[in-house]
């Protein structure tokens, strides 16, 4: 039996996969946090920020698409898994981390709270690839997705002080999160009638974003 299974796993290509639709949405969100890697590089923050907005739009959907398929295989979930936890990382960990150093202007200063954000991301994809969810319903600590949805409002209020205290609301903001996201606490898991609720705030920071920059 286990001879048959493996004979199985050996006909699939790493190519086969992007035929799968949560897949195609996964690295249409890889897509879109590397947009905002560029525009947080090249000083356009807002479009950054638009840019990781919608990386959490597609890192939501991609999940509601594969609970809804039928004829997927047990392969197509652990690779669609594992897909999803490496790009959440780019997304929600080296996005915000690269955001602050360059928002901080590669300040060394700030390559503490870089390092951080990105161990802190590494740790708590780990331990939910390992653990799961407390329930259905439940995260232990704050998901990471909201950290970049949180950094975005706040962030429409940047216009309002120097560009030197902002950056130090960010370090700390950024830093605040984290420990929100390592802590031993229970928060909500969205269900899928937010994802409404996500695209209608996207769409408004998008236009409000594009109007500013």
């Amino acid at each position: 039996m286990h001879k048959k299974e493996d004979n199985q796993a050996s006909e699939y290509t790493m190519l086969y996969f992007l035929k799968d639709p949560p897949n195609i949405c996964s690295l249409a969100g890889l897509l879109s946090s590397l947009i905002g890697i560029y525009f947080s590089i090249t000083g356009k923050y807002y479009y950054a920020l638009t840019g990781v907005l919608w990386a959490v739009i597609f890192d939501w959907t991609d999940g509601i698409i594969a609970r809804r398929l039928k004829n997927r295989t047990d392969y197509h979930r652990a690779v669609g898994v594992q897909l999803d936890s490496l790009i959440d990382i780019v997304s929600f960990s080296i996005f915000p981390a690269i955001f602050l150093l360059s928002y901080g202007g590669f300040n060394p200063v700030f390559l503490p709270g870089a390092f951080l954000i990105l161990a802190g991301g590494a740790l708590r994809l780990s331990y939910f690839n390992v653990f799961g969810m407390i329930d259905e319903n439940t995260y232990k600590g704050l998901a990471l997705d909201n950290n970049v949805i949180i950094l975005s409002f706040i962030f429409a209020f940047e216009r309002f002080f120097t560009h030197e205290v902002f950056s130090v609301i960010i370090y700390v903001l950024l830093t605040v999160l984290l420990v929100f996201n390592l802590a031993p606490i229970r928060t909500c898991k969205f269900g899928s009638g937010w994802l409404y609720v996500l695209i209608a705030y996207t769409v408004t920071m998008s236009v409000h974003y594009a109007c500013l920059q």
